[in-house]
C-alpha cells in the first residue's frame, strides 16, 4: 500500500465525496479501511451516495472528523469508486470488523436482528488517482 493510501486506511474516518449528475459533490463521513493499495467502505445499498456511484465512480475523498469536518491540513484525494457484490462486501465487512473491532458488530448486529439477517449493505472499493 502507498504512503497515501495507508495513512487514508488508518484514519477513522473519511469524508467520501460523490457527485450528482449536475456535479454538485455531496460529501459523507464514513468508516475506512485499506487492503493491498486499495481503500473499502461499507454503507446502505439503497443510499444515495451508491446510486450516483453506479452512475459515475468519481470521487473525492478526504480525512475526517466523524460529523465530516475535514482534519486541518488534510488532502483532498481523487480516486475511482466501484461498488462491490456480495462476495466483495463479505471482505470489506472482515476488513472494517477487524479494525472497528466492537463498534462495528454494534452498529451490524442489531440491524441484521431487525432485517432477520438479511444484510442490505454494499462494499465500496475506492482507487485512489496517481498523482
Amino acid at each position: 500500500m502507498d504512503n497515501l493510501t495507508s495513512a487514508l486506511a488508518r484514519t477513522r474516518y473519511i469524508s467520501l465525496t460523490t457527485f450528482r449528475k449536475d456535479g454538485t459533490p455531496v460529501a459523507t463521513p464514513v468508516w475506512v479501511a485499506g487492503e493491498s493499495g486499495v481503500l473499502y467502505v461499507w454503507t446502505n445499498a439503497e443510499s444515495w451516495k451508491v446510486k450516483r456511484i453506479r452512475r459515475d465512480g468519481r470521487v473525492t475523498v478526504t480525512p475526517c472528523d466523524a460529523r465530516g469536518g475535514p482534519r486541518k491540513g488534510a488532502p483532498t484525494i481523487e480516486g475511482r469508486a466501484t461498488v462491490l457484490d456480495e462476495d466483495g462486501l463479505r471482505f470489506v465487512r472482515k476488513l472494517l470488523a477487524r479494525k472497528y473491532t466492537w463498534q462495528f458488530w454494534l452498529t451490524d448486529l442489531p440491524a441484521t436482528l431487525v432485517r432477520r439477517g438479511r444484510r442490505p449493505h454494499v462494499g465500496i472499493k475506492i482507487e485512489i488517482s496517481s498523482t
